[in-house]
């Protein structure tokens, strides 16, 4: 198999970065690290794909350590999943070996995934191949190892639902579907946050589509206090931070970023609301958040949100200029840089998600959806431009929209047979 097939099946990273893979694996690179980490509260598709999928992920990891030229592979795995840890094992073929990871919070974080494995830094604003190599996710894996187009979708439903389930599901399946899947919401009314409690966004409601990049779908009572934080819209955000910020520096100090070297100080950006507005862009290193939100979400002792108002200040930041000029050798680890992991239970507790059953068992299910919309931008670089028209009948795994020459993007396969009902920033496919 080669770059080309891999991007012709429309394999994207599964993560939710959406990255084409085929353009990742067009380097070459001495070490290739499988991101098994998933560190997101109540998610648990990464764990159960290695513990049940673990031949199409070999497979297809010994395609990609070919294609980048890898003499070593390194697979981050929890430390508390010993099982899966025995049973991938015996099954490793040679070069390849087990990293057994903090049960802490971003592990799956790349850049510090690539620390941990390789004990090097990526530099601010680079890329894992500026240490010598190349991260790819567990699904990821399976899809190339699977040598077909991408039309299903492994994710966790969790939270405030009766029976947390990974699944595999149609592509543009809707999220209303996959929730009863799980047994139904067990909230009224209820809101659903996509990805993962951290990192996630606010979905528009049951009916929007399950993507390629959609990992987890978390369901919550609508006025749990993650909801309202990720619903918060960012000139509240402002005001509130400008008139309550306490000026302490816990949100840096636990920073990820900060705490492998990075220049990016968030409490410095909080104190800039004082004195601008919009924030002052002037800040270097706002830049550099990677926007996993312990900042806001664990570290400040005033609930205020020092991660929107870097992302707020990346644009400016980036218009002006304002990047890492210096040696990238200088970038080191703070000193205690793993003393400041955040625990996976401790975080749980923070975000008051100990009411909901931590599990997510996967299991074979028949989906038969009456309809599926499958959405244009679903990955990285610009939408997919269709190939099908109104009427027009298709079969699973049929082309439906391609990038436009040039554009980095991914191919879209349909999901389920049928016929095309609409195409206008999605295709629908009836069946």
């Amino acid at each position: 198999m080669n770059t080309d097939t891999i991007e012709t099946h429309g394999v994207v990273g599964a993560g939710g970065g959406g990255f084409p893979t085929a353009v990742k694996l067009a380097t070459q690179v001495p070490i290739f690290i499988v991101n098994g980490a998933e560190c997101e509260p109540l998610l648990h598709k990464d764990k159960e794909l290695m513990r049940h999928q673990a031949e199409p992920m070999l497979r297809g990891l010994q395609v990609a350590m070919e294609l980048v030229g890898a003499r070593e592979a390194i697979i981050g795995i929890k430390n508390k999943y010993d099982d899966v840890m025995a049973s991938l094992k015996p099954q490793l073929p040679t070069g390849v070996r087990i990293l057994p990871l903090t049960d802490t919070y971003p592990s799956g974080d790349e850049f510090i995934l690539v620390h941990d494995a390789t004990g090097k830094v990526i530099p601010p604003g680079g890329l894992p191949k500026d240490v010598g190599t190349a991260v790819v996710n567990i699904e990821t894996l399976i899809n190339i190892g699977l040598d077909r187009p991408v039309t299903h979708k492994y994710l966790t439903v969790a939270g405030a639902v009766k029976a947390p389930v990974t699944l595999r599901v149609p592509v543009g399946l809707s999220l209303g579907e996959a929730i009863e899947a799980a047994g139904g919401a067990t909230a009224r009314p209820f809101a659903i946050l996509l990805g993962g409690v951290m990192m996630a966004r606010l979905a528009s409601g049951p009916d929007e589509p399950i993507t390629k990049t959609t990992g987890g779908i978390i369901v919550l009572p609508a006025t749990h206090p993650l909801v309202l934080r990720h619903g918060a819209k960012y000139p509240q955000i402002a005001r509130v931070g400008r008139s309550a910020c306490d000026q302490c520096n816990f949100c840096t100090e636990m920073c990820p970023r900060y705490l492998i070297g990075h220049p990016i100080e968030p409490h410095k950006a909080m104190r800039a609301l004082s004195f601008t507005e919009p924030p002052n862009p002037t800040i270097a290193g706002t830049l550099y958040c990677c926007e996993c939100n312990l900042c806001s979400l664990y570290a400040c002792p005033e609930d205020l949100d020092p991660k929107s108002v870097c992302v707020e200040s990346k644009p400016i930041a980036l218009k002006r200029g304002l990047v890492f000029k210096g040696n990238p050798e200088d970038v080191q680890p703070h000193p205690l840089a793993d003393g400041r992991r955040v625990p996976t239970r401790r975080l749980m507790t923070r975000l008051g998600l100990n009411e909901f059953r931590n599990v997510g068992p996967l299991e074979e299910r028949d989906f038969a959806p009456p309809r599926v919309v499958l959405p244009l931008k679903q990955h990285a670089g610009a939408p997919a431009e269709p190939t099908v028209r109104p009427g027009e009948r298709v079969r699973m795994g049929d082309l439906v929209a391609q990038p436009a020459e040039g554009q980095l993007g991914a191919p879209i396969h349909a999901s389920i047979d049928g016929t095309v009902r609409s195409v206008d920033g999605s295709v629908e496919i009836e069946k």
